[in-house]
């Protein structure tokens, strides 16, 4: 049987794996984090990749054949100031992995993103649409993007965008909380993407995981490579929130809906440049494995039902 190796167990994207569940029916899995715990109190290995030399530890230990990295340094702001530590964590460290996988023959299913384009486009990027990311985020993403590539590895890299779960901290969550407490929300108009929740990325990266197994050796070429593993259709955050708002009142999550009232990226400042366009081509994703990438309202759908069933 497979061993199968998720980094980055207490994360947004690692977390829902786990609670997932099917990713065992693919092999004998193993849950590594940052400090070798688990949220759910369960085994977890120690794999801290702020410190790449200690990854190739837990590797030679466990000899993954299959290898998920859903860690990384996601602090989009706070990466202008640290960029040397996100580019080890989103860089160096994948560089490792890569490495590893490649003298072992071993995939790695890794986890890049839209920050990686400049978001000056009009029509949804293509996996070999130009990169140039705007900030110290989109540079770190890409050098691991760049690691991956060279290092000779079987893999399979999923860019995704607007990443929510019903646990972690993110954009739903916040909208939630502070739906609950205010009247009023001014939220950015201007910037469009397919807000993407972890049950899609679970999902979808088990479909494919599913055909890669499946898939002859000469076949498995024809599937490595990149991926926009993204929802279907596409929104503003404006309009992300309201949707948000309005599906979580009429579930009984807040007690009323707020006026949700459209604004700038001017009107509201960040220390890292946000792209105005993320909406990334998920066509490709469909047609390689034979999946169907949900739209992201029923993605939504799903969250808000199982925050919902949460709170009764």
């Amino acid at each position: 049987m497979n061993n199968i190796l998720l980094l980055g167990a207490n994360g947004q994207l690692g977390r829902s794996f786990i609670e997932h569940g099917e990713l065992s029916t693919l092999g004998r899995v193993f849950a590594a984090s940052r400090d070798g715990t688990r949220f759910d109190g369960g085994p977890a290995e120690m794999a801290d990749l702020s410190t790449p030399d200690a990854l190739n530890k837990v590797l030679d230990k466990l000899c993954p054949s299959v290898i998920i990295n859903t860690a990384a340094y996601t602090a989009v702001d706070r990466a202008e100031q640290e960029e040397l530590l996100a580019t080890t964590v989103n860089g160096e460290a994948v560089g490792v992995i890569a490495r590893w996988a490649a003298a072992h023959q071993a995939l790695v299913v890794h986890y890049s993103t839209d920050y990686v384009f400049d978001g000056h486009g009009t029509s949804p990027y293509a996996v070999d649409a130009t990169t140039a990311p705007l900030g110290a985020y989109g540079r770190s993403k890409l050098a691991g993007e760049q690691a991956l590539r060279v290092s000779g590895a079987a893999y399979l890299l999923f860019r995704t965008a607007w990443v929510y779960a019903p646990h972690g901290h993110n954009f739903l969550r916040t909208m939630l909380r502070l739906g609950a407490e205010r009247d009023e929300l001014r939220v950015v108009a201007d910037q469009q993407g397919a807000p993407t929740s972890t049950d899609i990325i679970v999902r979808a990266t088990l479909a494919a995981l599913t055909a890669w197994q499946a898939a002859a050796p000469g076949e498995r070429a024809k599937l490595q490579g990149v991926h926009h593993l993204v929802a279907s259709g596409h929104t503003s955050w404006h309009g992300f929130a309201d949707a948000i708002l309005e599906k979580a009142h009429a579930r009984g999550l807040i007690p009323r809906k707020p006026k949700v009232l459209p604004i700038t990226t001017a009107d509201y400042p960040t220390p890292a440049q946000r792209p105005a366009w993320s909406v990334l081509d998920n066509q490709g994703f469909q047609q390689h494995f034979g999946y169907a990438l949900a739209d992201w309202q029923q993605g939504l759908d799903h969250v808000l039902d199982t925050l919902a069933k949460q709170a009764r």
